[in-house]
């Protein structure tokens, strides 16, 4: 891969990341138009890694939030009385939010890696979770605050995000539809989104840095990898602050719309054969 596809891919990655539109889905179309093979190891390797870029960003842009809660979970396992703090809780929420995607995602590592790459699936994913997204948008309350954000909350918005290792669905798409029908106001679930992203896409991003280094190494290569990871950072830092202020005023809309037509215009380039699914 030379610098100037993975500045590219990079950047791809750092915007559509925490847009609830599918970063993996874009990367497989992109790398696709490209003429990369979505499902080769080395290219799903890629895909994972450059995802740190955007979680790197998250972490620095939401400091204060993540210190906050790190001194809470700390504070309230040295001392039974710091466990009144909400921090406290909202910490271990989304520590138990975050299991299930890893669970789901190291059982079906292969079905994620290969088959459901498929073009087929991104462009279908794509339409699809749109239902799922308006409706929940139409209908959520929004009454619900992060201080009251509970265990069960998580359980259920991170059990949901498990759908997004279906390129085309969204991980960010998928958590924000589940706190909306859960009650939660569109900031909340967005933020929550953020800090629910970190365990999830760090875990998948080292375990394919480890394992397939050697894929890396005789692919896309990792100068490559670096480039794009860095780039991931650097548009997602700015992607992530745009995001919580339109949210703030904006509906899910453009998001919907934006991803029915991309996943149409996927599915009839694939269905009349001028692109291959993978």
């Amino acid at each position: 891969m030379n610098l100037a596809e993975a500045v590219l891919l990079g950047a791809v990655e750092g915007l559509t990341e925490f847009l609830p539109i599918s970063s993996t889905g874009h990367l497989t179309i992109i790398e696709r138009l490209l003429g990369y093979s979505v499902d080769d190891p080395d290219v799903t390797a890629f895909t994972a890694i450059i995802q740190v870029g955007a979680v790197l960003a998250t972490l620095i842009y939401l400091r204060d939030d993540f210190r906050r809660i790190v001194f809470a979970l700390i504070r309230g396992l040295l001392r039974p009385g710091w466990r009144a703090d909400p921090d406290w809780r909202f910490g271990w929420a989304v520590v138990l939010g975050s299991v299930p995607i890893g669970i789901v995602g190291l059982l079906f590592q292969d079905t994620v890696q290969t088959t459901l790459r498929s073009l087929w699936f991104v462009g279908a994913a794509l339409i699809l979770w749109s239902g799922p997204m308006f409706y929940a948008d139409r209908v959520g309350t929004q009454k619900r605050g992060q201080g009251e954000v509970t265990w069960k909350d998580t359980l259920i918005i991170g059990t949901t995000q498990c759908l997004a290792l279906v390129p085309g669905v969204s991980r960010s798409g998928a958590t924000m539809t589940a706190g909306l029908l859960l009650g939660l106001d569109r900031v909340t679930v967005t933020r929550l989104s953020f800090m629910l992203s970190v365990p999830a896409l760090t875990a998948a991003g080292l375990l394919q840095g480890v394992s397939a280094a050697d894929d890396i190494s005789a692919g896309v290569g990792w100068p490559a990898t670096l480039t794009a990871t860095a780039v991931s950072f650097a548009v997602a830092y700015v992607a992530v602050a745009w995001l919580l202020r339109f949210i703030a005023g904006h509906t899910y809309t453009v998001f919907i719309v934006y991803r029915v037509v991309l996943g149409t215009v996927v599915l009839a380039l694939v269905g009349s054969g001028t692109l291959a699914p993978t």
